[in-house]
């Protein structure tokens, strides 16, 4: 129950989108709505921030990290779109009290992310035509038209709640006062569950209205799932009904939906009885404690140009929540809108570190950054990515832990690679380089000797490190992993713990 409790939350969040259709004193919300759904340029400026509010009788423990979650802060002071593949934002993230600046820009191949304290940007590469994925650009004019055209469908048939306004105000926007059309919507989760039935009702009724966006749909996604991309999945023979004929699939699928959608209105109040007997909850998350406040500012062209929105989400107690309501808060600021806009590009010719690359280590993360900077505080302090726990059976034969003369060995590469660390060892050679990931130090061994040195001191061991018969190394352990930055414990039954702060 506890799991299934919480499948109600996201049902919150279509809060959102249910700010009504129809005219209000004159203004065309459907024709507003569906216009701000189409991709264009523009220059904007945001604010987002999330409150937590605690339960009664929360811990202290508990209390601490709501504190730490209410710290973030979103800021953007610009962003910029110049068309659907390119654009950039420079902002900052606020987090416990400090403020981490940042600068992104997407284009057609990869998004680029330069943060403050970082010696070089964070690249995520977006083509993945390379990898057998099929490229997407050129899709994305059906893609866009599917989502104009199911948009403008579903908003058209929103209802609206009762508390909805329309009024003539004068606004800053970008430091300039701009004539606007003000929309208030005022809505709580009482209010959505009684404009759900009326909205699929709607729908249900709109036959035309289906076939036209399923048929927007096919368009779009048809040419996708019969690409060679395709062919490795299963389900050829619904491929094959698909690719009939577009008016054989449009019927089907939409008298499909057209079914199923009765069939769940007859049952609607049934079902939503059952759903809150079974999900007690509910009445807590779509209850009146629930409540948006949006307010959508449009200019002269029916353009979004100023947004507020204030969301809060009411939560069931529980002993195990110690959060009552969740609060989400946004403002934005809008201008340039269809205009000449030129993104601000991230400097990638020095390097990036692709965060995509499986072998990226938390010391090649670390050291992309200034050891005084933020970030690198964070990553390394807060989200502790360089820890590192290992458990060592010494009675077990799958963890190849040696005694030998009172001395615990390990198989060299193991422990090394467990601690993120390289090995270079040159061919012919008994001599072993081991680079510390976290440090980039260096630690050097030879096969048969006791002498090793770490960082160029000299190092003793309490025995020579060995090459077992089946050609494995083996090293001290407790050398090999406090060279590496661990330490070495052993319990009472004799297991071993290798933890690297």
């Amino acid at each position: 129950m506890k799991r299934l409790k919480w499948l109600a939350l996201p049902l919150a969040l279509m809060l959102v989108v249910l700010a009504g259709c129809q005219a209000v004193a004159g203004f065309d919300i459907n024709k507003a709505l569906v216009q701000s759904l189409t991709l264009t340029s523009g220059e904007s400026k945001q604010t987002l921030s999330i409150e937590l509010v605690p339960a009664p009788g929360a811990s202290a423990e508990d209390l601490e990290i709501i504190k730490l979650i209410n710290s973030f802060s979103l800021t953007v002071d610009s962003g910029k779109t110049q068309d659907a593949t390119h654009a950039s934002i420079k902002g900052a993230v606020g987090f416990n009290g400090e403020k981490l600046p940042f600068h992104l820009s997407m284009d057609d191949e990869g998004m680029a992310v330069l943060v403050d304290g970082a010696k070089q940007p964070i690249y995520i590469p977006l083509d993945y035509a390379e990898e057998g994925v099929p490229n997407m650009d050129a899709y994305m004019e059906d893609i866009q038209k599917f989502s104009t055209q199911a948009g403008e469908f579903f908003i058209k048939h929103l209802p609206n709640p009762n508390k909805i306004s329309v009024k003539k105000v004068t606004e800053p926007v970008n430091g300039e006062s701009v004539n606007l059309t003000n929309l208030q919507v005022e809505l709580n989760g009482e209010e959505l569950l009684n404009l759900v039935k009326p909205f699929l009702t709607n729908v249900a009724g709109d036959e035309e209205g289906i076939k036209t966006v399923v048929g927007a749909f096919y368009d779009a996604i048809y040419p996708i799932i019969s690409s060679e991309f395709a062919t490795d999945f299963e389900g050829e023979d619904a491929l094959g009904t698909l690719a009939e004929s577009k008016p054989v699939a449009v019927a089907a699928i939409s008298a499909a939906i057209k079914s199923e959608l009765d069939g769940f209105l007859a049952k609607y109040d049934q079902s939503l009885a059952e759903l809150k007997a079974e999900l007690p909850e509910l009445e807590t998350v779509l209850g009146k404690d629930t409540v948006l406040k949006l307010n959508l500012y449009f200019d002269g062209n029916q353009n979004i140009r100023k947004e507020n929105m204030e969301l809060t989400v009411a939560l069931p107690a529980d002993e195990d929540l110690p959060i009552q309501a969740v609060k989400l808060r946004t403002d934005s600021e809008l201008w340039n809108v269809g205009g000449k806009v030129d993104i601000d590009e991230v400097d990638t010719s020095a390097g990036v570190l692709d965060l995509t690359d499986e072998n990226v280590t938390p010391g090649q993360v670390l050291r992309s950054f200034k050891s005084d900077s933020q970030l690198y505080k964070w990553l390394k302090d807060d989200l502790q990515i360089t820890y590192k726990y290992v458990l060592l059976d010494p009675y077990n034969d799958y963890y190849d832990v040696i005694s030998k003369d009172n001395t615990s060995f390990v198989p060299l590469r193991y422990v090394s690679e467990e601690l993120d660390a390289e090995i270079k060892w040159t061919q012919g050679s008994k001599q072993i380089v081991i680079i510390d990931d976290i440090t980039g130090g260096q630690i050097v061994v030879t096969q048969g000797s006791k002498q090793a040195s770490v960082n160029g001191s000299p190092v003793t061991l309490a025995q020579p490190v060995f090459v077992h018969e089946d050609g494995t190394t083996y090293v001290p352990l407790r050398f090999i992993a406090e060279s590496l930055g661990a330490t070495v414990s052993v319990d009472e039954d004799g297991w071993i713990t290798i933890e690297r702060q």
